[in-house]
């Protein structure tokens, strides 16, 4: 090869690298989903959850709702219906059926639901009524289908818990949840956010052993607007 051609070939090269870069970077920060949007914005979104979602572990305004809706900007509006403590088991010990967050879910009439609940179902008085948990987990993905607006809905695979967990709450369950979850998306169609694997092996980012910090939040924010979006 010529010698003189090497540096403009290099040039080539390195302008090539630097695009790519630079239409990934712009593909990620699109708000717009890959889905057909309501004719009026913003496009409303319901969390719907147990204290992970409510902000347990973060601080004021780091929940990760409120650092999903930093990333989407105001082309959408993000609300937190999430409540400590919930279950997803109408027979758990403290059901996400009967609060008033589960009827202002659908009263704000979103156009996307999201669903993380299960975490607390692992402890061992919820998990005694484990054979229900399809069904009921079921019955909640159905009743948000069929509100009036038709919304989108995806459910999450919970978080993971570093042993030795806390609360009453372990891995062990969690896992044993995750595919019925799979298979649940799978059945109803609905959208599926793996909100396990990306903070496994990081024990860091959940401090008390179940709830993740501000740092922890950030990540399972960014992992839901990349769903919300599909841009990675």
């Amino acid at each position: 090869m010529d010698i003189n051609l090497r540096p403009k070939i290099a040039i080539k090269l390195l302008t090539g690298i630097f695009l790519t870069l630079g239409g990934i970077v712009a593909f990620a920060a699109d708000p717009t989903p890959t889905w057909p949007a309501p004719d009026s914005a913003p496009i409303r979104v319901a969390c719907v959850g147990d204290s992970i979602t409510q902000g347990a572990g973060t601080k004021p305004g780091k929940s990760y709702p409120s650092q999903l809706q930093a990333i989407l900007g105001d082309k959408w509006q993000v609300k937190n219906f999430g409540v400590g403590g919930r279950t997803l088991l109408k027979k758990g010990d403290h059901p996400y059926w009967v609060e008033k967050a589960f009827k202002n879910a659908q009263d704000f009439k979103p156009n996307v639901v999201i669903i993380m609940l299960g975490t607390n179902d692992t402890k061992p008085q919820n998990w005694a009524h484990r054979d229900e948990f399809y069904a009921d987990y079921k019955e909640l993905v159905e009743t948000f289908k069929n509100l009036p607006g038709k919304p989108r809905v995806f459910i999450c695979l919970p978080c993971p818990v570093p042993e030795p967990g806390n609360y009453d709450i372990t891995e062990k369950n969690v896992r044993l949840e995750i595919p019925w979850i799979r298979q649940l998306a799978a059945e109803e169609k609905v959208g599926l956010i793996d909100m396990h694997a990306p903070l496994a092996g990081k024990p860091e980012l959940l401090p008390d052993h179940v709830h993740p910090n501000v740092a922890g939040a950030a990540i399972l924010a960014q992992t839901a607007a990349d769903a919300l979006t599909g841009k990675p």
